[in-house]
């Protein structure tokens, strides 16, 4: 990357932890852990504009319908509304796919909070499960854990 390209950065205060952004073997970009994260903490929010269930699909299907980049930011919250992290994220949406993931995302209160599930090791990349409905268009997962299950959709 040259100094004239966009170079994402967790915004300032987003997490209690130093975090990272930085090419990932994962996907493009990923979070990593500039310090020892204990398990069970709160790592960072997975923040963004929210939006409704139809405005999300609304965003998915344009965004499926261009060329070129297919990449979006979309969290399910509950039932009827999403977070899009591609409008006022923190951070939390460079955060890649894993089958083992070491963060798990809670809903609290209208919020999704990613916690550690066990002690993530300084350097080490951040990863959850986005658990992508089954009967959705599968998406190849890349995470190279030895428990990869091949997609990251839910089989």
């Amino acid at each position: 990357m040259s100094s004239r390209q966009f170079r994402p950065a967790p915004a300032p205060g987003a997490s209690q932890f130093r975090l990272k952004i930085r090419r990932s073997e994962i996907h493009r970009v990923g979070v990593f852990a500039a310090q020892k994260i204990p398990p069970g903490r709160k790592v960072i929010e997975y923040a963004g504009e929210r939006v409704s269930i139809q405005e999300a699909l609304r965003r998915l299907r344009k965004i499926w319908a261009r060329k070129g980049s297919k990449h979006f930011y979309l969290m399910r919250l509950n039932r009827y509304w999403c977070v899009d992290g591609a409008v006022g994220g923190v951070g939390g949406q460079w955060i890649n796919h894993s089958c083992d993931p070491n963060l798990a995302p809670r809903r609290n209160h209208g919020h999704v909070l990613l916690f550690s599930t066990r002690q993530i090791r300084k350097g080490e990349e951040l990863s959850f499960d986005y658990r992508f409905p089954g009967n959705s268009r599968p998406v190849p997962c890349k995470c190279g854990s030895p428990k990869c299950r091949g997609t990251i959709n839910l089989n």
